[in-house]
């Protein structure tokens, strides 16, 4: 009777054992990966323009970037639906979002980590940082072991004139690392009010602010050295880097 109960109690130890190997998340995915964290931007905001610089070679690594599988953006259900708001806001103004990255993978934070390192690979220098020696991009804040955007709820992103059919001027590209990026360069983005400079126009300080008050309205922060750059104030996720590829769900 003893060893039959052996048997049995050896029985369930394995069937257990087994259970588990099959409920484990696969490597390089969070946990959370079975939950409904992420969202596609384009089925909570149809119109939005995707160019998402990160799957293509336009960027500032000169490559596609690790974990961007498909040409799509994502973001998780909050931000979304925070993300709507402002896209109702600005059509109502003749406009539409274009979207440059939104989620990102660690696995493509790690990607600008060893690009950064590599001192001999300055193929977009002149594209994006032709002002910045490569040795301080790090010293500098340019480049990160961590960034925002793999807590799902950070998005980088301008404005698309309906009348024009063209992207706004902003006075500088996305992804440039430069003082021209930063918000208050050209004037006062607290006011709103323009300074007379030499970097950029009224006209383009202006377009700068209404992105940025659409995004403030409806529950986004600014990010002080990036006008493109936003992140729900209340993220859901704000300890939490994820690891899962970019691809459409």
């Amino acid at each position: 009777m003893r060893k039959n109960s052996y048997k049995f109690l050896l029985l369930a130890l394995v069937c257990m054992m087994v259970s588990c190997k099959q409920n484990q998340v696969p490597d390089g995915q969070n946990q959370q990966a079975n939950t409904p964290v992420f969202v596609n931007i384009t089925d909570v905001v149809p119109d939005a323009i995707l160019e998402i610089r990160y799957f293509g070679t336009y960027n500032f690594v000169g490559t596609r970037i690790d974990g961007y599988e498909q040409p799509t953006a994502l973001l998780c259900r909050e931000a979304a639906d925070s993300l709507l708001a402002v896209s109702n806001d600005l059509k109502a103004q003749g406009y539409r979002l274009k979207i440059y990255d939104a989620y990102r993978p660690q696995r493509a934070v790690d990607h600008f980590v060893r690009w950064g390192k590599d001192l001999g690979d300055t193929l977009m220098r002149t594209y994006f940082y032709p002002q910045v020696e490569k040795k301080d991009l790090f010293v500098k804040g340019y480049i990160a072991e961590q960034s925002g955007h793999s807590r799902a709820s950070t998005v980088d992103l301008t404005i698309f004139d309906m009348r024009t059919e063209k992207e706004v001027d902003m006075g500088g590209t996305f992804d440039w690392f430069g003082k021209e990026s930063h918000p208050d360069c050209g004037g006062d983005p607290e006011t709103g009010v323009y300074r007379q400079n030499d970097t950029i126009t009224a006209t383009q300080f202006a377009n700068r602010m209404i992105l940025r008050e659409a995004m403030l309205r409806h529950g986004f922060k600014p990010y002080d050295c990036e006008w493109w750059h936003f992140t729900l104030k209340n993220e859901p996720y704000p300890d939490t880097y994820f690891d899962i590829p970019v691809r459409e769900l």
